[in-house]
């Protein structure tokens, strides 16, 4: 059935107006940060180009972490000696393991290339979900490794059994986004536990949880930080960039078992780590309700996403991340170049999800001008 134009924007009209009953996410509105300070969000400041490529928190780091960061330029004189240890120390003590199973580098996708020098390499090959973060693949290539792709599952998890089979004593890496980018979907815990410990003795197994503070609660998941398995095999491998707003600061971290986060920082690039991002991070990991607003604020900007999709008859894939795979209907290179035209950047097709295109979330008022420019896509036709 045909939907009129005047009905169409009667239903984004609604999903507006639902928006503006929660003045904490509207742009223009005196949103409130934990403890109750004002925050004033001007809506016109959009930011161009409009960035919803890169999965970043459209809302930044909390106020104390950029206080703490201000402060911190007056010792970037300094090499970061001591800031380190404290960092390392301070995300010991939050995951209740010895400093000398947490490895520091810059980004997660640091983490990603120490690992792979570690245990890939001429020989040796490296199992992944296709389509998953792209970043380990390149890295395993460059180091002369074989890297074997499979295809996630229809519910979109890696296909474990698969991946498996595909595992021999040559490889020496396999990699586990969960929840995976770019399709933001999880792959269960249990059968991630009887997977590492099927696997040959000589591989490793590095379990990305990049978006782990996005997930709700799930019975089908749990961290392998927080609730750690008795493997020396597992790497979990967190960011900062995501939650806590800190992408521009280039900081991550892996937690291993002490022999092997030795071989892993042996691979590490020397002074990698900056005084002003190690001490954004130690107040980052304090402040406990900056956390809980991000994610609050990112559940309702999803559920939003949902709803726009949904007046269009768009389908999604449920994502459990701050960011959505929305299925076009059409070659998602046609989106993305339409997109940047008019001044706003979304992640490029994956492989096999050639209709999809991956949205990161904006801000509300960001989110307001994707949609506007969506319906002014040529050829956009709305049916049920």
């Amino acid at each position: 059935m045909p939907i009129s134009r005047r009905n169409l924007l009667r239903r984004i009209g609604a999903g507006v107006a639902a928006t503006a009953v929660a003045p904490s996410l509207v742009e223009g509105s005196p949103a409130e940060e934990p403890g109750g300070r004002a925050m004033s969000v001007d809506a016109s400041q959009l930011g161009r180009p409009i960035r919803l490529n890169r999965n970043e928190n459209a809302y930044g780091p909390s106020r104390k972490t950029t206080a703490t960061m201000r402060e911190a330029l007056n010792g970037a004189h300094r090499y970061p000696d001591t800031e380190r240890a404290a960092l390392r120390e301070k995300i010991a003590r939050v995951h209740n393991v010895a400093p000398e199973q947490v490895v520091l580098a810059c980004g997660v996708g640091e983490i990603l290339r120490m690992a792979v020098d570690a245990f890939t390499g001429p020989r040796k090959k490296l199992v992944e979900a296709l389509p998953t973060f792209e970043l380990i693949g390149l890295h395993a290539k460059r180091a002369g490794a074989e890297v074997v792709d499979v295809p996630l599952t229809k519910d979109y998890s890696h296909d474990l059994d698969a991946m498996l089979a595909r595992s021999e004593a040559a490889t020496g890496l396999v990699y586990i986004c969960n929840p995976n980018n770019p399709t933001g979907t999880l792959t269960r815990r249990r059968q991630l536990e009887t997977f590492a410990l099927k696997l040959p003795e000589t591989t490793q197994v590095l379990i990305d949880e990049a978006y782990h503070h996005y997930v709700g609660k799930s019975s089908d998941y749990a961290s392998f930080i927080d609730r750690p398995v008795d493997d020396g095999r597992v790497i979990v491998a967190r960011t900062f960039s995501t939650m806590y707003g800190l992408a521009g600061m280039r900081l991550g971290y892996a937690v291993a078992s002490p022999q092997t986060a030795r071989l892993l920082d042996s691979h590490r690039l020397p002074e990698d780590l900056n005084v002003v991002a190690a001490k954004a991070a130690v107040t980052a990991l304090d402040d406990i309700e900056h956390v809980r607003e991000s994610n609050r604020r990112n559940a309702d900007d999803r559920q939003e996403f949902y709803n726009q999709a949904n007046a269009r008859m768009l389908r999604v894939i449920d994502s459990q991340t701050n960011f959505v795979m929305l299925n076009t209907n059409r070659p998602a290179a046609v989106i993305v170049e339409h997109f940047k035209k008019n001044d706003i950047l979304v992640a490029p097709s994956s492989a096999s999800f050639d209709m999809h295109i991956r949205v990161s979330l904006g801000t509300p008022a960001q989110m307001r001008e994707f949609w506007r420019v969506w319906d002014l896509m040529p050829g956009h036709k709305m049916s049920m």
